[in-house]
């Protein structure tokens, strides 16, 4: 089942990729202007529809004892790749299996040892489970960065909406009038006093002809017209807070 993405899904992902270990809920609500509740609900979701697949320690090896990596191009039949993928994860020693769409060369298989004879030792075992090996490498390094449009703004591409629009999702443009709960308040302030429900974004502010882009230190004033986004329904509690 297809997952429907919208902006915050997508700066979740960015930032637990960016660092997972190091970045809280609380960092990420900051930046989107929510609570940090509803980013530990999207975390939620996005782990039980199989989106976030797991959290892993990226480990340099050679630090570890001189330890070697070896990367292994093998084969396997369509029929049975994803089988011996496993079987060849269950070898110790082997640290990751990636399986590719291609003909030959379908798997790609991490290994650690202590030497070269270790590595030998390990391959053999690989073909021992049924395995075709094509090639083998010493990984030199690796490098990694996060996915550049989930990260901070790309929304402001007019190549796409910066919400992936549900069924049950409403995007509400409303005023802010004088005298207002909102009037004068940054939208930090706003959230830290409840004025903006937890499942609501505030995604634009026009104000003189201009759209400004909403951030924590945004502060609406009276006859701004704020466009707020909920997954479900913009509470009437919200709504009540940009009237008088």
């Amino acid at each position: 089942m297809e997952y429907d993405f919208d902006e915050l899904d997508r700066r979740v992902i960015h930032a637990l990729e960016r660092d997972a270990r190091n970045t809280s809920a609380p960092d990420i609500a900051e930046e989107m202007d929510v609570s940090p509740g509803t980013v530990r609900n999207r975390i939620a979701k996005l782990e039980d529809a199989g989106v976030i697949r797991g959290y892993h320690a990226d480990v340099d090896y050679e630090r570890v004892e001189g330890r070697l990596t070896n990367v292994i191009t093998a084969t396997a039949s369509a029929s049975e790749r994803a089988h011996l993928a496993q079987q060849a994860l269950d070898v110790p020693g082997v640290v990751q299996v990636r399986e590719v769409m291609s003909g030959r060369g379908n798997l790609a298989v991490k290994v650690v040892g202590t030497d070269t004879d270790d590595l030998s030792r390990l391959a053999r075992k690989l073909t021992n489970v049924g395995l075709d090996i094509e090639d083998e490498a010493l990984l030199q390094d690796e490098h990694y960065r996060p996915y550049g449009p989930f990260g901070p703004g790309a929304a402001d591409d007019a190549s796409r909406e910066p919400f992936g629009r549900g069924a049950d999702d409403e995007v509400i443009a409303v005023t802010v009038e004088a005298d207002a709960p909102l009037d004068g308040k940054t939208l930090q302030e706003a959230n830290e006093a409840g004025l903006v429900g937890e499942d609501v974004l505030v995604v634009a502010v026009e104000r003189g002809g201009a759209t400004i882009t909403p951030k924590g230190d945004t502060t609406l004033r009276a006859d701004d017209l704020v466009k707020v986004y909920s997954s479900t329904s913009v509470p009437t509690d919200t709504l009540d807070a940009f009237r008088a």
